[in-house]
């Protein structure tokens, strides 16, 4: 027997997400515009034309809303040039996954100083960053480990491919924070420069 036809939301429910995502995108300005410290949820508000309290019916908190923030930003991260790729072609397109990140600076500041400041569990993004991390790990980590077994590097041991996303994450980290603190730092030559070398390296050992 057929199953039944799934309905697109509609009425309140379909409003409430719209609504909700409208937050998201004015709090991704306001947070990279002023940082999670000077963005207020007043302003967020006002931005999107509801009141404080209806925006905390949504998040429930300012910490929150950070979260749900990250989260968009991650989405995005992976829908400017990561979908879709396996092997060392994810690696290669790292570098312009740094390059969109520039067309919005302050979102690349405010998750690099998250990073930062979330190695405190009691931080509100502790969470959240750590499976992040956690995550990107492994998918990395598993695209090299396709790369070996399709013969795109040499043969790599699992504690070798373990080590080697972590130093490919730490660099990224590393050029992200020097841009941080030198915004003439060309964060997206430094990126292609590494995973060049890095690439060649795989396919020498």
């Amino acid at each position: 027997m057929a199953g039944k036809a799934v309905s697109a939301p509609r009425g309140p429910y379909k409003t409430g997400v719209r609504r909700r995502e409208q937050i998201v995108q004015a709090a991704l300005t306001v947070f990279g515009e002023q940082g999670f410290a000077g963005g207020s949820i007043r302003t967020i508000a006002e931005r999107v034309g509801v009141s404080h309290a209806t925006l905390l019916q949504h998040f429930g908190s300012k910490e929150g809303l950070l979260t749900a923030v990250l989260e968009e930003w991650d989405r995005q991260t992976v829908e400017t040039g990561l979908s879709g790729v396996e092997g060392l072609e994810y690696f290669r397109r790292l570098p312009l996954v740094m390059s969109a990140h520039l067309a919005n600076p302050g979102l690349l500041e405010l998750f690099i100083t998250m990073a930062a400041e979330a190695s405190n569990p009691a931080h509100p993004a502790h969470t959240f960053i750590r499976h992040r991390y956690d995550r990107n790990l492994t998918i990395l980590a598993g695209h090299l480990r396709q790369a070996a077994d399709a013969g795109e590097t040499t043969s790599l041991a699992p504690a070798q491919i373990d080590m080697e996303v972590r130093i490919v994450t730490a660099v990224l980290d590393g050029i992200g924070l020097q841009w941080l603190n030198d915004p003439s730092t060309d964060i997206v030559q430094a990126v292609a420069t590494f995973m060049d070398r890095t690439i060649a390296d795989w396919s020498r050992h």
